[in-house]
């Protein structure tokens, strides 16, 4: 990712475990490009699936662009991402092993394109949450202590 980020599901973090990532185009409208450069787009809630061989951002909200011209802007409506055939392919074999789900990460620009970043994932047990907040806790804590430890 070299250019702006516009959204990012960062729920996805806490209740995910992330395996893989994949880069993806958005097949989109010229209002939606301008409502998401205006940083009108959410990803909570939303989630990917495959479809007949092709991969759709399903749940994401982009919000209606004020000066367009065409007035019919479905904001949650469904949109095709653009991928290669075999990531495709690879992400349909992951997707249907079991406790896998593909969850869209981040909505930021490259190369004057927007490009969504999403992930194969499984959820995370309730232990494990609670292990990772403990884990920043402590490197937190630890962090503290070398900064006071600097200071004098």
């Amino acid at each position: 990712m070299n250019g702006k980020q516009y959204a990012q599901n960062k729920k996805a973090y806490h209740d995910f475990a992330m395996e893989e990532t994949y880069e993806a185009g958005l097949l989109l409208t010229g209002p939606e490009v301008k409502s998401i450069r205006e940083g009108r787009a959410n990803l909570k809630e939303s989630y990917v699936r495959v479809r007949n061989g092709e991969v759709f951002l399903i749940g994401a909200h982009i919000s209606p662009y004020e000066n367009a011209r065409q007035r019919e802007q479905l904001p949650t409506r469904d949109r095709k991402l653009l991928m290669h055939r075999k990531e495709i392919d690879r992400l349909t074999g992951k997707a249907q092993e079991d406790g896998k789900t593909i969850i869209p990460l981040k909505l930021y620009d490259k190369g004057g394109n927007i490009k969504l970043q999403i992930a194969v994932a499984s959820r995370k047990r309730e232990y494990d949450k609670r292990r990772d907040i403990a884990k920043k806790t402590a490197n937190r804590e630890i962090e503290r202590a070398m900064k006071e430890r600097l200071r004098s």
